[in-house]
């Protein structure tokens, strides 16, 4: 089954330290404690204790012990009731867009419960037909994992490690008065993606519209 990477912090042994990040919140939020033994952590102080370093990524293990990366944690968010994986719908959509630059996160709708799939894809070209997009999504993916926001951008940003920028595109959100570029919602009962504007948003915030 998956799970998460980790490992054991040791301050005094050169290839366990763990010295951590510039902002002490992104710091702490690598470190699990009480792991194996209760209370016998000490990291700020420097001393050896039972501390282990939250990868973040998610790998599977086959039966003969190898691992595989599965994805990254906090990737998957919950839909209609399912799970669903950042990294397949990224995958699907690339295929079907001939390997485009792809990022697939969960965002909120006002009043629905669990996270919607939003996909921001990399268009430089304009060459991405959104109206078709969805009959071709019908027999890749199930009717939960399909995205309900479809945003096109000239470039996907990167971080300095060249990781997609997924954590600022989930905050900018589906509101366009706010998002730049051509925003696009599924609309469920023609079966298509059409252009989300300001008065589809209100219709969406009322309740007006089922995903």
């Amino acid at each position: 089954e998956p799970g998460l990477l980790v490992g054991r912090i040791e301050q005094r042994d050169p290839l366990r330290r763990f010295d951590g990040y510039v902002t002490p919140g992104a710091t702490s939020g690598k470190i699990a404690r009480d792991v194996l033994d209760k209370g016998d952590q000490v990291y700020l102080s420097g001393e050896s204790g039972d501390q282990v370093y939250l990868s973040g990524d998610i790998l599977v293990m086959d039966e003969l012990g190898y691992l595989y990366f599965r994805e990254r944690a906090g990737d998957s968010f919950r839909w209609r009731g399912e799970n669903v994986s950042s990294a397949e719908v990224e995958a699907a959509l690339s295929r079907l867009l001939g390997h485009a630059g792809v990022v697939v996160y969960g965002v909120e709708i006002p009043g629905v419960e669990g996270r919607a799939g939003m996909a921001a894809i990399a268009d430089p070209q304009a060459r991405v037909d959104v109206a078709g997009l969805y009959q071709a999504l019908s027999s890749a993916l199930p009717p939960f994992a399909r995205p309900v926001f479809i945003r096109l951008r000239t470039h996907l940003d990167t971080t300095g490690t060249f990781k997609l920028q997924k954590t600022r595109l989930r905050g900018e959100g589906w509101d366009p008065r706010r998002v730049p570029d051509p925003l696009f919602v599924l609309d469920p009962p023609r079966g298509r993606y059409v252009t989300l504007d300001g008065e589809m948003r209100d219709r969406i915030c009322a309740g007006k519209c089922r995903f």
